[in-house]
């Protein structure tokens, strides 16, 4: 029988004892049978909605660009290609005008 690689590490070499899968490797321990806490990101725009990768989001005040004289207006639309985990800029975007970018949540809502 094979069991799926350890979560953990990545490790083939994953052995059953009971109701639970043990990783050798990295001594990981966990039920097959309950779901494994994902590491799900929240990020909420200005107003507080949930945000999700390919949501399409305006921008709600004009950004400047750090090393550039060019800003992206109010209004700007974006779409996010994926949300990272981060403590000032938490989405990768592709902004209308400008290209890909990292973005700030809080500056944006869901359009």
């Amino acid at each position: 029988m094979s069991f799926p690689p350890c979560p953990s590490c990545s490790s083939e070499y994953v052995y059953q004892d009971q109701s639970n899968l043990i990783c050798p490797e990295c001594a990981f321990e966990w039920n097959p049978a309950e779901k494994l806490a994902e590491d799900t990101i929240s990020v909420k725009d200005a107003n507080g909605t949930l945000l999700a990768d390919g949501d399409k989001v305006t921008v709600v005040k004009d950004l400047k660009i750090k090393g550039s004289s060019q800003v992206i207006k109010i209004g700007t639309r974006a779409l996010i290609r994926r949300i990272k985990e981060a403590k000032d800029h938490q989405l990768d975007c592709k902004v209308d005008g400008v290209g890909e970018m990292m973005v700030t949540a809080k500056f944006v809502k869901k359009a």
